[in-house]
């Protein structure tokens, strides 16, 4: 069971970076769409939960720190989305 939950954290961790190159290419630019950040939640907490059952205390950090940093950029991503709502009022 704990194999398939960390496989899961992985795929949807890895599938981030597949999105992120097809919107670019779509784009032709460099792009990340909202759902990169999405991804990278779902798959780090996942991973975080592994790595918390593997008491893998250098897994456990890397994770929990990239946690951070991915729930940051979604704040920043919806205060701008917020600050240009109110300017077209």
């Amino acid at each position: 069971m704990w194999l398939i939950i960390g496989f899961t954290g992985q795929l949807l961790f890895g599938l981030r970076f597949l999105i992120q190159w097809i919107c670019s290419e779509i784009k032709q630019e460099s792009h990340i769409p909202i759902i990169f950040w999405y991804f990278s939640i779902s798959g780090g907490l996942i991973l975080l939960v592994y790595a918390i059952h593997r008491r893998d205390p250098v897994f456990i950090a890397g994770q929990a720190t990239g946690l951070l940093v991915y729930l940051r950029n979604l704040r920043l991503i919806y205060k701008k989305e917020q600050r240009e709502k109110n300017n077209k009022i």
